[in-house]
């Protein structure tokens, strides 16, 4: 669907603002749009609706009767939250062009915590190894809950029926082992990434949390370079000669945004260089604390990790 790429074709292509408001625009009546629940209930609420939302389901029901034009496209599935902008559509097909249009929609996939998945949710994840890497794909099931990990078992994999059962009793027996969680990580993983991609990402998690206890000092050059999906960035080893506070150093490798953000994360005990903890605001970091002379491995939080490559 071209609107969900960006612009529209045709909104590119073929048509203007006026051509828009008088080609479409009259074809579909105030009361109409005000009479979809979304809009209404915005429309009560204290925060009201802004132009823009209230006028989408115009643009994004021309562009469901510009694919039935031109692609002899008859149905649009979505989410539930777009049955009434799918319908604006259908409802322009009849009136334009006196077709026969359907709309598809079943509920939203949402987390235990009631967010949704979409590109406009954070922390949600890509199908794209450029927006999403294996690794990070991995972690991401990998950390679900344990009422999400039993939810989307069902609804992502294909296992057995049977299997998910037992899976099921297994978890439960011991949740601390996220038997649940693994095995979802891992079927989709490489459902997606496919298997060497999948080890790939297996491997760099162990480097990164089952080996934690170790010291990153015992990493091989080449571990660190391997580790798939952590997060690369080059910073001048000239900057470290003399040294650097941890605040300044983070927030110059855009590690943090902020040196205020920086700064309240050490003091939360939230930042680790090399697998030791940053105990003061003022640590000096230089040259000394390199890894084989050219890296620094940067944990932020519990699971963001970055490897800075001083050249």
């Amino acid at each position: 669907m071209p609107l969900l790429a960006g612009q529209p074709e045709w909104l590119v292509k073929e048509m203007n603002f006026l051509q828009f408001i008088r080609d479409v625009g009259k074809h579909i009546t105030v009361n109409y749009m005000m009479s979809k629940d979304s809009v209404r209930k915005r429309i009560e609420s204290e925060a009201g609706i802004s132009f823009t939302e209230f006028t989408y389901q115009l643009i994004q029901g021309y562009d469901f009767y510009w694919l039935y034009q031109n692609k002899n496209c008859k149905l649009q599935m979505g989410g539930s939250d777009q049955w009434g902008n799918i319908l604006t559509g259908t409802e322009l097909i009849r009136r334009k062009a006196g077709g026969e249009a359907f709309a598809f929609t079943c509920p939203l996939l949402t987390k235990s915590d009631g967010g949704k998945f979409g590109k406009t949710e954070s922390g949600n994840v890509w199908l794209d190894p450029e927006k999403t890497s294996p690794y990070h794909f991995l972690q991401f099931w990998l950390n679900a809950t344990d009422a999400d990990a039993e939810k989307w078992i069902k609804i992502f994999t294909f296992l057995p029926q049977d299997e998910i059962g037992n899976l099921v009793k297994e978890h439960h027996t011991d949740q601390s082992k996220r038997i649940l969680q693994k095995r979802l990580a891992r079927e989709l993983t490489i459902f997606v990434h496919g298997i060497d991609e999948y080890l790939k990402a297996v491997e760099t998690t162990e480097k990164l949390f089952t080996q934690k206890n170790t010291s990153a000092e015992s990493l091989s050059e080449e571990d660190l370079k391997a580790m798939e999906g952590i997060v690369h960035i080059n910073y001048p080893k000239e900057k470290l000669e003399s040294g650097i506070d941890a605040v300044s150093f983070l927030a110059e490798t855009t590690i943090f945004p902020s040196k205020g953000e920086a700064r309240k994360m050490i003091q939360n005990g939230g930042v680790s260089i090399n697998r030791h903890k940053v105990e003061t605001v003022d640590e000096v970091i230089n040259n000394q604390k390199l890894l084989h002379q050219k890296y620094l491995l940067v944990q932020k939080g519990k699971k963001n990790y970055y490897l800075v490559n001083a050249e």
